[in-house]
């Protein structure tokens, strides 16, 4: 199991690493979301192979990886390709040293997210399915369906020109304010969940996916970033005071 570990946390980095050369000397950033859930969906893939079980449990996590990297990948590039940039380079892609930092950064993202996943492919024996994973498959199917379809209705919204200039409250949306990381966190709780049922000892540390997910989205570059550029933007609009007052910041209907 440590072999496989190791083979995919130096798969990992050396993918990233590659690309940070690649989109530092042509200064973008408009592969990097891409490179992430491509590396997500090489990793899932590859551990399987490397564990050379294929149970049943290790391919519908596997598929599950596949399905979420592929439809967030494409999403996520197509919309760099509309916007034309991410803001979030704006001050770091001509700096290669602090550039570096956040292509290692995805690195860590990749390895310790995937990590129940990268332990359940390790597996050399099967067990029988539990209550558990049909929980864990019942959670994940709900966040992804969250996610798509909150990505859906706020492309949607972006695309109608009479839009312009203002902030999505419809759908989703009028729910929760991060519909979409609410799915996130979802299905990484899922696939941890029905993972886990294999799990022993020290592999329960697999646990630090949905964690480390969920603090990512809650405290650092999700839902605090995000919430700031909506107050700068919108800020005095007396509309945007009330659906902050009214909306959930995340799980949908929790205040």
């Amino acid at each position: 199991m440590g072999n496989i570990l190791v083979k995919s946390a130096v798969l990992d980095v050396g993918i990233q690493w590659a690309l940070f050369v690649v989109a530092a000397a042509l200064k973008t950033e408009k592969f990097y979301d891409l490179a992430g859930s491509s590396t997500f969906l090489l990793l899932a893939i590859q551990s399987l192979r490397w564990g050379n079980g294929f149970f049943l449990r290790q391919r519908v996590q596997t598929g599950m990886v596949v399905t979420w990297a592929t439809r967030l990948g494409f999403y996520l590039f197509s919309r760099i390709l509309q916007d034309g940039g991410d803001k979030r380079f704006d001050k770091v892609r001509n700096v290669p040293s602090t550039f570096f930092v956040y292509w290692t950064i995805q690195a860590v993202w990749v390895f310790v997210t995937l990590l129940p996943t990268l332990i359940l492919n390790s597996k050399k024996s099967d067990q029988e399915l539990t209550k558990r994973d049909y929980a864990g498959w019942t959670l994940w199917a709900i966040g992804f369906v969250f996610e798509a379809l909150a990505d859906h209705q706020k492309s949607v919204f972006r695309a109608n020109p009479e839009n312009a200039g203002r902030f999505i409250q419809s759908g989703l949306w009028g729910i929760s304010r991060h519909p979409n990381y609410f799915g996130e966190i979802l299905m990484w709780l899922g696939m941890y969940l029905s993972a886990s049922t294999t799990f022993r000892g020290w592999e329960h540390l697999g646990v630090i996916s949905p964690i480390f997910v969920t603090y990512l989205l809650t405290k650092v570059s999700g839902i605090p970033l995000l919430e700031r550029m909506a107050m700068q933007r919108w800020g005095d609009n007396p509309l945007h005071a009330e659906y902050v007052r009214n909306t959930a910041v995340l799980v949908p209907f929790i205040y």
